[in-house]
């Protein structure tokens, strides 16, 4: 296969506005290339690929037992343990709660079985934004919607690395840039790399393109707030694909220098409860984001998505991947 001319075709038909590909294994890379006026070093905006690493930063503090899986989030966070599962809104915009029937864990967050969802995939949390909101992006407001059900009962693409983020931040005393910086970005040579675009940064960056209604993209000055109250481990780094790949390859290679062999086995593996699994998300936010059907089985790892079955010539039995971003970017890795 001829990936660069696949990339050139999908731009010329307008299913993308551009691309950046690359692919390697934990020998080296095979392949690196862009199209529709992207480079390879273009600084995108990661958005969700950003949870893989809040959640290797939460991992890191397990190994040194400063965070624990399955204890109540709320030992570290209170503020979490306030959260109550959403019965109803009213149409005045009265909100229905009761109080949930197990506390919320690290575990919970990491795979997304919390009971919190996102607005764009969520119609409860949708109405709920609509009736409480509109909440200041990068905020605790935003991150103050209630639970869709019992944690650990199902599965909801969510807020809940945000959270988990906030367990870093806690329990290390650092702002997260600070910590993640410190602790990953630095040990792997990463510096393209932040929640913050940096002067040699910016003249990279790549503009982030929203669907229109008729089909196609189009381009927006959209910048996340480069010094926001909450730094947002949920999908709010900036990074170039060639600096991504230094994490990916990492976790590849077993972990070192920033995670044990012992720890990335763990994050590889399903941490949902038994008959949990993914299931399809619909779009709210039509701009934001199409509809996401998902095989039947897909299971959640430690910060993970994880295929249950091979698809010859694409993905392998058991291979990992992150899904979805708040907003389709120029240049967004999926």
């Amino acid at each position: 296969m001829d990936i660069q001319k696949t990339l050139n075709q999908a731009v010329a038909s307008g299913a993308v506005h551009g691309v950046i590909a690359a692919a390697a294994t934990d020998k080296g890379i095979l392949f690196e290339g862009a199209a529709g006026g992207l480079k390879l070093d273009s600084v995108i905006w990661l958005a969700s690929m950003t949870k893989a690493v809040a959640g290797a930063a939460a991992m890191q503090l397990v190994e040194k037992g400063k965070l624990s899986l399955d204890t109540p989030a709320a030992d570290v966070l209170p503020e979490i343990g306030k959260k109550q599962v959403l019965t109803g809104i009213d149409a005045d915009g009265t909100v229905h709660t009761r109080p949930p029937k197990r506390p919320i864990t690290l575990r919970h967050l990491l795979t997304h079985t919390s009971g919190m969802g996102y607005d764009t995939w969520n119609g409860d949390i949708f109405r709920y934004v609509k009736a409480k909101g509109p909440f200041k992006p990068a905020t605790m407001a935003a991150l103050s919607t209630p639970l869709l059900f019992d944690p650990g009962e199902q599965w909801q693409y969510s807020i809940s690395i945000d959270w988990a983020g906030l367990m870093v931040e806690k329990v290390s005393g650092k702002r997260l840039d600070r910590y993640l910086t410190e602790n990953i970005f630095v040990p792997l040579g990463m510096t393209d790399t932040g929640f913050a675009i940096s002067p040699g940064m910016r003249p990279r960056k790549a503009a982030v393109h929203v669907r229109t209604e008729g089909g196609g993209f189009e381009a927006t000055d959209h910048e996340l707030n480069q010094t926001p109250e909450v730094f947002q481990g949920g999908g709010a780094l900036y990074s170039s694909v060639p600096d991504y790949l230094k994490f990916v390859r990492a976790l590849l290679m077993g972990g070192a220098p920033i995670l044990k062999s012992a720890t990335v086995a763990e994050m590889f593996r399903n941490s949902m409860n038994e008959g949990v699994f993914c299931q399809p998300l619909k779009s709210y936010i039509p701009g934001r984001s199409t509809d996401m059907n998902f095989v039947d089985g897909m299971t959640w790892g430690l910060t993970f998505m994880i295929n249950p079955e091979a698809f010859p010539g694409r993905r392998s039995a058991s291979s990992l991947a992150w899904v979805a971003s708040p907003t389709p970017t120029t240049g967004s890795i999926r």
